[in-house]
């Protein structure tokens, strides 16, 4: 049976992502852009959702209901060019332990939607569904980009805009005419703008240029010398040169501390990641609501921007001016529920 499904990511490409079947043989194929499922569904089906970020992974295992019935969190699992087989080594353990939690070792899932960061690119995307139907996590496997489930989770069909800040950061939106839109999300090395692993990087930048005397003192340079256990700055050379965006964003949460105290520098740098974020959803209402001022749900998720985050409380408020429109959903996004969703409508349940 032929799946087919469209990532956000690639629906302004023009470009069909999923697609899932099985062969006569029973083992799983992908033929062109088509996804093959691994076996028969079982007659009392369970589902998947996995959001896969730079930080941490969230699974969710279901019923065909949509009844939770278990919830696991492990490592990162964000793609990185030739590392998709790490990250589908990952997501399986994190199934066979969700499995397990819900005493449910004996059943293969019948669908398993997998949104982790990086998918957006159809050869990461690709590679990792070949890596996860190899490995037989579930029947059926979908592999979406992470803002994709997010969106399902954060307005179904409906239009909005959707912001993620965590590791890395892009927005989505829907418009009311059903048109999808992407701004940002070009990856730690070009892009990222405003989110965690961006914010660790503008610290460190401070916290060198007030050593050599560029920029004022501030109690970012104890605070970050202390979160990563370091003896001077010096050592932040080596540090560095090893770090992942993952290591960068662990020191979000220092800053954001920091700024809570007054530090001058520290409350800068959370202004400017404040401005980015805004910038995104600011550009994509002009792009699908035509103007700012119109009225326009928004979606905020992501490490970065849970409830009573400092980024989120000021970026709340900066709204208020950059998109006057915005209106703020209360709920938090579950992205990895998201998923579920998803995964119930490729079983065939209307959700």
């Amino acid at each position: 049976m032929v799946r087919v499904d469209r990532s956000l990511d690639h629906v302004r490409h023009g470009r069909t992502v999923f697609i899932h079947s099985r062969g006569v043989d029973g083992a799983a194929h992908y033929a062109g852009e088509s996804f093959m499922s691994a076996g028969p569904l079982d007659p009392t089906p369970l589902v998947v959702g996995v959001d896969g970020g730079g930080s941490r992974t969230r699974v969710v295992l279901a019923d065909a209901a949509g009844n939770t019935l278990a919830r696991v969190e492990g490592a990162g699992t964000a793609l990185m060019p030739g590392h998709e087989g790490v990250a589908a080594d990952i997501i399986k353990s994190l199934i066979a332990d969700v499995l397990a939690l819900a005493d449910r070792t004996d059943v293969r899932p019948a669908v398993c939607v997998v949104g982790v960061a990086g998918a957006g690119q159809e050869r990461a995307a690709q590679a990792l569904w070949s890596a996860l139907a190899s490995r037989r996590v579930a029947d059926d496997v979908s592999v979406q980009a992470d803002a994709t489930i997010a969106m399902d989770d954060a307005f179904g069909e409906s239009a909005g805009v959707l912001l993620i800040a965590g590791t890395g950061s892009v927005a989505y939106s829907r418009a009311p005419d059903g048109r999808l839109e992407r701004c940002g999300g070009w990856g730690p090395n070009i892009g990222d703008e405003g989110s965690g692993a961006w914010l660790g990087r503008r610290a460190l930048s401070v916290i060198t240029a007030a050593h050599d005397g560029r920029e004022p003192d501030t109690a970012l340079t104890g605070a970050i010398l202390t979160a990563l256990e370091l003896e001077s700055l010096d050592d932040l050379i080596p540090w560095a040169a090893a770090a992942t965006p993952g290591h960068y964003a662990t020191l979000a949460p220092v800053v954001a501390k920091v700024a809570a105290t007054g530090d001058l520098r520290a409350n800068a740098v959370i202004s400017f990641c404040v401005e980015e974020l805004s910038l995104h959803i600011r550009t994509l209402a002009r792009r699908c609501f035509m103007d700012e001022r119109a009225a326009i749900p928004v979606a905020l998720a992501g490490g970065l921007l849970s409830k009573g985050s400092l980024v989120r409380k000021r970026l709340e408020q900066r709204l208020k001016s950059a998109v006057p429109g915005a209106t703020v959903r209360a709920e938090e996004v579950d992205a990895a529920r998201g998923a579920v969703r998803r995964a119930r409508r490729l079983l065939g349940v209307e959700v």
